[in-house]
């Protein structure tokens, strides 16, 4: 990376890099949204979230859509859950669609991207903002301070969320680092063959807000790898100039067991050098789709064998239900 790749990026960062409490004037956000005609909605992906859907509805319709309204409707995207989660989204007002029963001519597939994917066939707001459904913090940043800019900036397409970054606020300073799977694998293949995308703090965060003329336009993989590809895909699309980033302050949810990111990984890790490859960043490379863990039991060392496919849907736009229902 030259000096003036570095002097550019840190250019980015400065410009395009913000904070919450800079959005905290709801009622002017909301004028700013009438005044360009938008419409907003919020996603909530879920599979087995009856502990934390409730909470995150009543929280963002009573503030977001009765008090200040900002949203146009929450809907949850359910990915099939065993549990009441379904159940508990009707009894607090959000819109509830299993993600098998939106465009059923398609062969059913699970994952959180099939879930987000579906969701812009599903919804109809100029702007989709996703938002994981297991936050225990729960709080009305996480969606206005990821739709403010592209409300206040036309040029803007794409709002990650991040936490933690190591900047001081009010005198505090808090702890740096994005999550295990960032640190150890993403952040290290974007230094190697995307340097500019190692602007966005937390490339891996689960809430991000976009436009829907850039949804319709971009691949998605149906489980891990989707954070990974949005990043690429409107990167190579539009260019670092259409990303910005929002500091929430701070997520608190169950962390993952460390064998369940090394599928995490191995997802991604695919979903990269498709695209890495597509883009001749590489020679072609051929790559399994076996992962291969050890699981310990007394004093065996037993192998096992995990196939993990990166299947993608097409850009929505390519579907002929989604061009009739929106011209």
């Amino acid at each position: 990376m030259t000096e003036d790749t570095v002097s550019d990026l840190q250019k980015w960062i400065n410009e395009n890099t913000y904070h919450h409490s800079q959005f905290w004037d709801l009622k002017k956000l909301v004028e700013a949204k009438e005044k360009m005609g938008l419409t907003i909605s919020l996603c909530l992906p879920t599979l087995n979230e009856e502990k934390t859907i409730g909470k995150e509805i009543i929280l963002f319709k009573s503030e977001l859509v009765n008090r200040y309204p900002l949203l146009d409707e929450i809907a949850v995207i359910d990915s099939g859950s065993e549990d009441n989660t379904i159940e508990v989204a009707k009894t607090y007002g959000a819109d509830t669609y299993l993600a098998s029963d939106i465009l059923p001519n398609l062969e059913p597939k699970r994952g959180k991207g099939e879930n987000l994917w579906k969701a812009i066939y599903q919804l109809k707001g100029d702007i989709i903002v996703y938002v994981d459904a297991d936050i225990s913090n729960i709080h009305p940043r996480f969606v206005y301070g990821l739709v403010a800019p592209l409300i206040y900036r036309e040029e803007v397409k794409y709002v990650k969320a991040f936490y933690d970054r190591p900047l001081a606020f009010s005198g505090n300073v808090r702890a740096s680092g994005g999550g295990r799977v960032t640190e150890i694998l993403v952040r290290p293949l974007f230094s190697l063959f995307f340097p500019e995308l190692t602007a966005i703090i937390q490339p891996l965060s689960g809430e991000y807000a976009v436009r829907r003329e850039v949804l319709e336009q971009i691949a998605f993989p149906i489980g891990y790898g989707v954070e990974t590809s949005h990043l690429i895909d409107v990167y190579n699309k539009f260019g670092l100039q259409a990303f910005a980033q929002t500091d929430l302050d701070k997520r608190v949810h169950e962390n993952k067991p460390t064998i369940d990111l090394g599928k995490m990984a191995f997802g991604i890790l695919q979903t990269f050098l498709k695209r890495a490859q597509a883009l001749d960043k590489f020679q072609n490379v051929d790559h399994e789709t076996i992962l291969r863990q050890f699981q310990v039991t007394k004093d065996q060392y037993q192998q096992n064998l995990i196939e993990i496919v990166e299947e993608e849907r097409p850009p929505m736009i390519e579907i002929e239900e989604y061009k009739k229902k929106f011209g």
